[in-house]
């Protein structure tokens, strides 16, 4: 026996028992590098006022373990050509942005998402989509919480490019409808070149302006952010021929916390979500009673919930 190790042996194919874990779907030929558009296959018919819930809700997990959901997707990816250098570029609900809008997801963000790694745009793009699709489509809350792509304004854009950041988050707003009632603009803002992540939540009709930041500080560490996020949101209502009643406020929520260096964007996007299932326009300065600090456990339900999506959109 000793001898043959190493060697190849051929096993019976009878004797081959698929695992039924693992999901049927379509063969793709595509090549090392090459990218694939892929549509999404979530259904149009939502059941309007579902609720936000954990992909794996019925798996026990360990805080800092990875569940099974987590562990079938990260055995599609290291079994698929993304490995090997290849892309998906996924079509996104027109809604989510408010126009179109794909994504381009690669090995490196596969592994952010197994890793619990430091978040780039792709993967706070996709929770965004998941979060569209699953709790907001064909519901009441499309009219009161939007979404602006990080990818269009962020601190690095303002600076070698202000004019196009500026006339995309008008068109933002201007595509979203006449915004008298209250609703809520979603910003995930990055500091730039992948540093950190916080969230800018806008009431247009109010003149409010939320921060929420899981470091300590608020919006002066940004101040061309909070220049450009103001003076748009003036040039907006100057376009709708909005009165200006007063000043624009901006308030620093006292959010929860991260404790380490790489969970701002886990962060961001727990915000965002908490804020939607909680139907909340109106953002407490200290917080939601519910949410008043985040375990690990709170961040890996997210990931779950990411992973199933992946799966459900046959991304991968």
């Amino acid at each position: 026996m000793r001898d043959a190790v190493g060697s190849f042996v051929g096993w019976p194919s009878d004797l081959i028992f698929p695992d039924a874990e693992t999901p049927t779907r379509p063969t793709h030929k595509v090549g090392k590098g090459i990218s694939r558009r892929i549509e999404s296959v979530a259904s149009q018919k939502e059941v309007p006022g579902r609720k936000l819930k954990s992909a794996a809700k019925d798996i026990p997990t360990t805080s800092g373990t990875k569940s099974q959901i987590m562990m079938r997707l990260e055995k599609m990816v290291d079994e698929s050509d993304i490995m090997h250098g290849a892309i998906r570029s996924i079509d996104f609900d027109e809604g989510v942005f408010g126009a179109a809008h794909f994504e381009i997801i690669a090995k490196e963000d596969m592994q952010q998402l197994f890793e619990h790694d430091e978040l780039g745009i792709a993967v706070i793009h996709t929770y965004i989509w998941y979060m569209y699709v699953t709790l907001m489509r064909g519901t009441e809350l499309c009219n009161r919480f939007n979404f602006i792509a990080a990818s269009r304004i962020n601190a690095t854009l303002i600076t070698k490019n202000p004019t196009s950041v500026k006339n995309d988050l008008v068109d933002r707003f201007m595509a979203a409808g006449d915004n008298t009632t209250p609703s809520l603009y979603f910003l995930p803002f990055n500091s730039g070149n992948g540093g950190h992540w916080v969230l800018v939540a806008m009431d247009l009709s109010r003149l409010i302006v939320y921060y929420l930041d899981s470091l300590s500080g608020d919006w002066s560490k940004y101040p061309s952010m909070k220049k450009t996020v103001d003076a748009e949101i003036i040039k907006f209502r100057s376009k709708k021929n909005y009165r200006n009643r007063k000043d624009i406020t901006w308030v620093r929520v006292q959010c929860p916390q991260q404790n380490n260096s790489v969970d701002c964007g886990f962060f961001v996007l727990r915000f965002m979500r908490d804020i939607i299932a909680l139907n909340r326009i109106d953002i407490p300065k200290m917080y939601f009673e519910e949410y008043k600090s985040y375990s690990r456990a709170h961040l890996d339900e997210m990931k779950d919930e990411l992973c199933q999506f992946i799966v459900d959109q046959r991304i991968i």
